[in-house]
């Protein structure tokens, strides 16, 4: 009798198990995301069935290393190999690894995911394109108005070598997606908006409240923040200046960063989320030209003005950085740091990264500040020695 009971209870049991092998097969075949040692930053394309992959114009063509992350029990293949590709290695974080060749006049490869189950193969496309950072930020652009906060977009014309002047802007917008306070892109730290010094655009950089999750994390504040580099969500909740990777390489001598402002203060400051009686907020502008013999070696909101591998800084005097509801122009020369000068050698390598920085809140990166603080910037521009 017992075997008669138990019988019904294993073919539901292994029925069962077989319904939950079957589900555990992903049929996802996609390219989440493609980052490498020399990729400045990366733009959807074709229905977000391929990528532009923008590159330093320093980097070996020859020899790029890409990463891609893939569902969850995808496999990735070349679609189109070519001499001088590697084979696509698995890491054990799930992602795959292919080291490409480009430098053989084509720019462009093709890649094909394929899901877990087989039942999927997308192709991907990526184009690598050769950029250095333009001089003037006019605020114009933004890279896809269909994200759900602005990442802003500069970009000049081809010069007549193929070389693209771009910068893909970033801010700690998605750590603010985090905390569920946004329901429109206007609702996040650091947006466009109409109000232009010139051109009907530029930047707002305003410090907003977190809300209560934000209070969990003890992170009771956000600044509006804008900065060349790149954003580590995934570091973001545990160590938050550590989370903003500062400086894309850079091959020219700096001597001034212009440009113009308007700022609003917040009216109660806080830290840890209490209320500090006589104290106001205040903004920040800077930028620094730093070593960076590694690429991969970055600074960070805990040591981009403080790091020995500074050279030059340029940064807003705080005796200047008033309130004012017109549009300010601010002119702020590079100086000397560490005892160190430019090496021309070095420079033309591509061994000198540019950080330039701008906050809403200027303790922002340590929670600290007035939510309502709000730095409106336009038409910043970068004077070099090479230009001149």
């Amino acid at each position: 009798m017992k075997v008669k009971q138990l019988l019904p209870c294993f073919l539901l049991t292994a029925a069962l198990s077989a319904c939950i092998q079957d589900e555990a097969l992903n049929v996802e075949a996609a390219i989440d995301a493609c980052t490498g040692t020399d990729v400045q930053f990366t733009n959807a394309i074709n229905n977000n069935r391929g990528f532009n992959i923008y590159v330093n114009k320093g980097a070996d063509l020859s020899r790029q290393t890409l990463t891609f992350t893939i569902p969850e029990g995808a496999t990735l293949e070349i679609a189109d190999r070519t001499e001088g590709d590697s084979d696509v290695t698995a890491n054990e974080d799930g992602t795959y690894t292919a080291v490409l060749n480009f430098d053989n006049g084509n720019h462009t490869r093709r890649m094909t995911v394929i899901s877990e189950d087989g039942s999927n193969r997308v192709e991907y496309q990526l184009n690598v394109i050769l950029m250095e950072l333009p001089s003037r930020y006019h605020f114009e652009r933004l890279q896809n108005s269909n994200e759900p906060y602005h990442i802003l977009l500069e970009e000049e014309p081809v010069t007549s070598d193929g070389l693209l002047r771009t910068l893909q802007w970033c801010s700690a917008n998605p750590g603010y997606e985090l905390t569920a306070m946004a329901s429109t892109p206007q609702d996040y730290p650091t947006v466009q908006v109409d109000e232009g010094y010139e051109g009907s655009k530029c930047v707002k950089l305003e410090t907003r409240n977190t809300g209560s999750l934000g209070a969990m994390a003890g992170m009771h504040i956000a600044a509006g923040n804008l900065f060349t580099g790149s954003f580590d969500l995934s570091s973001a909740l545990d160590n938050a200046p550590a989370a903003t990777h500062f400086g894309v390489q850079f091959y020219k001598t700096p001597t001034r960063l212009k440009g113009y402002y308007k700022f609003k203060r917040g009216e109660v400051y806080t830290e840890n989320g209490q209320t500090v009686d006589g104290k106001q907020d205040s903004f920040d502008i800077y930028a620094v030209l730093y070593e960076a013999e590694d690429n991969a070696f970055m600074l960070d909101g805990s040591n981009s003005l403080v790091h020995p591998s500074i050279v030059l800084m340029a940064r807003i005097n705080q005796a200047d950085a008033v309130e004012t509801d017109t549009w300010t122009a601010f002119d702020l020369p590079f100086e000397s740091r560490n005892g160190k000068n430019i090496d021309a050698q070095r420079l033309a390598d591509g061994k000198y990264k540019l950080a330039l920085v701008f906050s809403s809140s200027i303790d922002g990166a340590y929670f600290r500040g007035a939510v309502g603080s709000t730095l409106y910037l336009d038409e910043v521009e970068l004077i070099c020695e090479e230009d001149q």
